[in-house]
């Protein structure tokens, strides 16, 4: 699930264009719901969220795990990539990592840029 932060109608059309089963806060009615609310409902759904708003799904899933609670799964980015590059990115993230390898754990997006061949 898209949440607020993070929406963007090309970056859905894109991942749909692609396979993507992907939903966004808007489709779920959930616009204006806390972090928390978005994150029991992507757990209920099983749904990763992906957001810009890093400081505050990173202290949920913080939260979560000390409490031993459990959420789908956080995908994180920093505003300033293009849909493109985001998607790149996502659809790395999906094609490498299973729902189940997604759960109480958060990914960055900035870890899934391309590799670099160091060995020339």
């Amino acid at each position: 699930m898209i949440d607020e932060d993070a929406e963007s109608n090309r970056l859905l059309q894109a991942l749909r264009a692609r396979g993507v089963d992907i939903t966004s806060v808007a489709e779920a009615k959930m616009i204006s719901r806390s972090d928390e609310e978005q994150l029991n409902w992507a757990l209920k759904n099983q749904r990763v969220i992906y957001s810009f708003n890093l400081r505050d799904f990173y202290r949920l899933h913080t939260i979560l795990l000390e409490q031993e609670e459990s959420h789908a799964g956080i995908i994180l980015a920093q505003q300033g990539y293009s849909v493109g590059e985001q998607m790149r990115r996502l659809l790395r993230i999906i094609a490498t990592k299973s729902a189940e390898d997604m759960q109480n754990q958060v990914e960055f997006l900035s870890a899934w840029g391309e590799e670099v061949d160091v060995s020339s």
